[in-house]
């Protein structure tokens, strides 16, 4: 049985996905077609992506993506704080936040390379343990 492609999902592209007023908003849509696979993102990332969609439509629209066989959404144990934490401190310069961390850590855990991210500035410098770079789209 062949592998399910996986991807992390960051906040930006799923602002992007749920509000057609933002600029990525198509371009996100055209990645989001195109990919073949589960993508997995955090509570973290959940939280900050729903304080950022402020129409109730765009709200519902990411609770059905949320809801979907597309996403699925990984809990942060407390033995991956620690590393979050020293994730945090070591790109406290860009600065790497609470999601962008959880996100680095669930990639880690499950070795994911692959990253639906808006957030070139960051991800292109985070080094995940298990790979040289992150895979970037859209």
């Amino acid at each position: 049985m062949p592998s399910v492609v996986q991807a992390v999902c960051d906040s930006g592209p799923l602002i992007a996905l749920f509000d057609r007023s933002d600029g990525s908003h198509e371009r996100c849509r055209a990645a989001l077609a195109e990919f073949r696979g589960v993508f997995v993102t955090s509570w973290p990332v959940l939280t900050e992506t729903f304080h950022f969609l402020d129409r109730p439509m765009g709200r519902a629209l990411l609770w059905d993506f949320v809801l979907s066989d597309v996403v699925r959404v990984e809990e942060v144990s407390k033995s991956d704080l620690s590393r979050m934490r020293g994730l945090m401190e070591q790109y406290a310069d860009l600065p790497m936040d609470f999601a962008d961390a959880s996100l680095v850590v669930l990639a880690e855990r499950l070795r994911i390379v692959r990253i639906f991210t808006l957030d070139r500035r960051g991800f292109t410098v985070f080094r995940p343990r298990h790979a040289e770079a992150f895979e970037i789209f859209p």
